[in-house]
Parts: C-alpha cells; structure tokens; sequence
C-alpha cells in the first residue's frame, strides 16, 4: 500500500492542476481500503488508488461515470479531471466532484426499510441500461459479475484454516447452492461493492452512489451482499422485492456475501475491522 497523505496531494494539486493549489485540502474521515480520498475546496474531491492494483479502476470509472450521469435516480460523482503519475506517487488519480450527503452508515435513525426500496430501485435502473459502455467482468472487478466459483479455492482455504470457528457444513451447504446455478440472461451493469460507505443519504433517503471502480458487464448478484452485510428482517424483504431478481440469484449472492466473510476471517482479505465479516456470516448462516 502506498503511503498517501495530504502534503503529497498538495504537492500533485500544484504541479498539475496549480488553478486549485489555493483550495484547502483535508482527508475525510472514512477512508475505504481500493482509494484514499481528500477534500478539495468545497466542491471538489481527489481520489487515489492506493496500491497498483486499482490503479486500472481510474480510467474506467471515468468513461463509466460519464454513461452513468442523469441515468440513475440518484446522483454519481463526475470526474473533472485525471492527475498522471509521479515519482513519488506512480499511479494515475482523479479529481472529482464532492457530492453533499453522508453514507448511510453514518446515520443510525436512518428508515432501512425504505433505503431498501430506493437501492433496489437504483439496481433495477443499472440493469436496464445499455451495456455496450461497460467492461465485461474479469480482474479489472476483482472477478465481482462473474460466478462465485471463481473463488473457490478461498472458501476452500478459508474452512480448513478456520476450521471449528466456524459451521464448516453449513458454510458447504450454501457455497454448493450458490455455486450450482448460473446468471442465465444476458449481461447487465452491476456497481461491484454496494456497501454502505459507497451509500450517500440526504434526509433520510438514498441520494447518491459513490465508488464505481469495480463496476462492469456481467451476472448482478454480487450487488445484492448488503443484504446480510447491512439489512435484516423487513429491510432485507424489502430489498429482495425491491430489486427483483430470482431465487437463484439470490443464492448465488449468498455464496458472494458467504465467500467475502470467510476469506476476511481467514487472512486472505483486507482487514475485518470491528469484525463485521463475523457478523456478516452469522447473518449469512441463520438467514440460510
């Protein structure tokens, strides 16, 4: 991971975009673990990767936030602008437009029930778009909008290293069942990592999605892991009528929630912070 704080943005703001040296710049205080991103004046955003690994998402995103704008019901951030590579940092970077809100996680009265219906939504109107914009699903998503099974050597790992810390029958059971059905139409716009920090609420309802830079082509399933990672109960309802996909697709979203916690749990992933992927697989388990 490089190491990105806010005197080396000053110092890429000023040789390459010197119209904004004057703007104050300041990290936000929920960073994801793909980008670091930084506050640029009031109006304005810089994002960059912080490994080479996502360093190809940048591009990408560009051209796809450019199709995306003014189709969905809910804002996405345009990119005014690509920074190049430096010696000290190597890897391309964006400047984007701030978008006002807070992620959902940020907002404990939040009505789940109704964000679920506005996320499905949203997931509806991406599926309907055109897909010749979109890059089909590969490395360049991490392998999110292909089948689940491209991980499984992972769950496979994962069990024999967390061996009786978790239901190792259980967890079997589901990976079987969503590794054993396919996304049998024709590829739509997945987002990649619907999670809540990509989430931006005003007054209560979904205003904007952020963090495009796994999106492609492909089988949406993966875009349906929230469902365990953030809603429960009526929410979690209401989001599977909301969105509108069939069963199998939903078992093969619970192979991806399934996948994602027991890699994290295992080592084989980014950090579990506060130990939400535990959290997530009890809630993957029971719903099962």
């Amino acid at each position: 991971m490089i190491d990105i704080d806010e005197a080396l943005v000053s110092e890429l703001i000023s040789k390459q975009f010197p119209h904004w040296r004057t703007l104050r710049i300041r990290a936000v205080p929920q960073q994801g673990w793909d980008n670091r991103t930084f506050r640029l004046g009031d109006d304005l955003s810089v994002r960059l990767p912080s490994a080479e690994a996502y360093a190809a998402a940048v591009e990408k995103e560009k051209r796809t936030l450019e199709f995306l704008d003014g189709k969905l019901p809910v804002l996405v951030p345009g990119v005014v602008a690509i920074g190049a590579p430096t010696q000290d940092y190597p890897l391309p970077w964006s400047v984007r437009r701030w978008l006002p809100g807070n992620t959902i996680d940020e907002n404990p009265l939040i009505d789940r029930v109704s964000l679920a219906e506005d996320l499905g939504s949203v997931l509806r109107a991406l599926r309907s778009l055109p897909t010749g914009a979109g890059a089909s699903a590969g490395r360049h998503s991490f392998y999110r909008g292909c089948h689940p099974s491209v991980y499984s050597d992972q769950v496979q790992v994962a069990l024999e290293r967390l061996g009786d810390e978790v239901d190792a029958e259980r967890c079997r059971e589901i990976w079987l069942a969503a590794t054993t059905t396919a996304w049998e139409s024709e590829p739509v716009w997945f987002h990649g990592d619907v999670a809540p920090g990509n989430l931006l609420e005003e007054g209560g309802r979904l205003s904007a999605v952020i963090d495009l830079g796994t999106c492609g082509i492909g089988d949406p399933a993966c875009d349906l892991v929230i469902a365990w990672s953030y809603f429960d109960g009526d929410a979690r309802e209401a989001f599977r009528e909301s969105v509108a996909l069939d069963d199998a697709t939903w078992r093969r979203a619970q192979g991806w929630a399934l996948w994602k916690a027991l890699a994290t749990m295992s080592g084989q992933s980014s950090p579990d912070a506060g130990d939400t992927q535990q959290r997530v697989l009890a809630e993957v388990l029971t719903a099962h």
